[in-house]
């Protein structure tokens, strides 16, 4: 197939998804549409398990912090540095700031890297998974993640684009 009939193909199977989240409804978009299709691709089998390099989605009652981050039309985020202790449970408040879509997914910078190459090839594609958060202009919602290991890790905007204009920050694990 050609990437037109795949486009052609994606868009007919997620209408009603779709239009549910511009009516303002979060919570879909890969959901089991998306993560089917993403079985058997490459490095996308960590991301069915909601596992990460960076690592593992967050009990929201273990919470030590919330993190506020805004996303903005400048692409940049504000913090675009945030440190964090390992073990610790954060709950990213993320708002959208901008007058375009955009959203924050957190991983390692390969993770990142693989999954913004993906997008490039289907840029409809919204995210519903425990590590990543789109979100339409002045709309707001939260990640809660824990980082159970040291390191440095990333988060970016991977609309097309976005993070090659510059839409990315680091996270520092201590």
């Amino acid at each position: 197939m050609n990437a037109r009939t795949i486009k052609l193909l994606l868009t007919a199977t997620l209408a009603a998804p779709l239009m549910a989240l511009a009516a303002g409804e979060h919570g879909g978009g890969h959901g089991s549409t998306m993560g089917d299709m993403h079985k058997g691709m490459p490095g996308h089998d960590a991301m069915e398990a909601h596992d990460s390099a960076a690592g593992k989605p967050g009990d929201p009652a273990k919470v030590t912090r919330t993190v506020p981050v805004e996303m903005g039309d400048n692409m940049r985020f504000t913090p675009s540095e945030i440190s964090v202790k390992a073990g610790e449970t954060i709950r990213f408040f993320v708002v959208n700031k901008g007058k375009i879509a955009h959203e924050m997914v957190i991983g390692s910078a390969a993770e990142l890297d693989e999954h913004a190459e993906m997008m490039r090839n289907m840029p409809g594609m919204k995210h519903a998974e425990p590590n990543q958060i789109t979100l339409e202009p002045g709309k707001r919602g939260g990640i809660v993640w824990t980082f159970d290991k040291a390191g440095t890790f990333a988060f970016a905007c991977l609309v097309p684009g976005h993070k090659e204009a510059g839409m990315a920050g680091k996270i520092a694990v201590n």
